[in-house]
């Protein structure tokens, strides 16, 4: 019971934020805009980041889970933090080291999940998690393409719109960076023809 009141209580802020005013984002300045398709230059931000493993859904819930028990007061001061928007997913990249049965190699999916920081702090000055599982990551300003879209963030739904922005890129002789990178911005019981959704990638200057 203990696990589920921090995820209920971040999911109820996060809501209530929506409802009586705009959650805050990230800050970040339009470059270029196609339709659903959008050129962005996010500034620098600090980040706390929790990387979990097992099916994408599941895995956003566990690293929801985790990063809102850090702002709601496990931290060195025991005081809460802001809640932000979106809730940032990514495929992690990278290998896992196992020590059975087969060495170099990924038993399950991981995946990097995100909270963006309020922007009052930096890496001095904000609570510092007490779980290990849970690192304050300080990011350079960059530039990223946008696809923003409604409906369910399903796995079909990220990947329809995964494409069409990675084929516009391509058209556009655009050159990417790393993976893509799923961006929620609403809390689960928000009506699909309402929730906004986004697919990021990093790009080259």
């Amino acid at each position: 019971m203990k696990k589920i009141i921090p995820l209920l209580s971040a999911a109820l802020l996060l809501g209530a934020c929506s409802i009586v005013t705009k959650t805050p984002e990230p800050a970040w300045t339009s470059l270029k805009k196609e339709g659903s398709i959008e050129i962005r230059q996010y500034d620098p931000m600090i980040v706390a980041e929790v990387t979990v493993t097992g099916e994408r859904y599941a895995a956003i819930n566990d690293g929801f889970r985790l990063l809102a028990d850090y702002i709601f007061g496990n931290n060195t001061t025991s005081k809460s933090i802001a809640m932000t928007a979106p809730v940032i997913q990514e495929k992690d990249s990278t290998k896992i080291a196992m020590t059975a049965p087969v060495m170099q190699e990924k038993s399950k999916d991981s995946w990097k999940v995100r909270f963006v920081m309020p922007k009052e702090y930096t890496l001095k000055t904000i609570p510092k998690p007490n779980n290990e599982k849970v690192t304050l990551i300080e990011i350079p300003k960059y530039q990223v393409a946008v696809i923003r879209f409604s409906g369910r963030n399903t796995d079909e739904n990220l990947k329809t719109h995964e494409e069409k922005l990675l084929k516009w890129l391509d058209s556009q002789a655009y050159k990417t960076i790393g993976v893509p990178t799923y961006a929620f911005y609403n809390p689960p019981w928000t009506l699909p023809f309402m929730k906004r959704n986004e697919v990021m990638v990093n790009i080259l200057k």
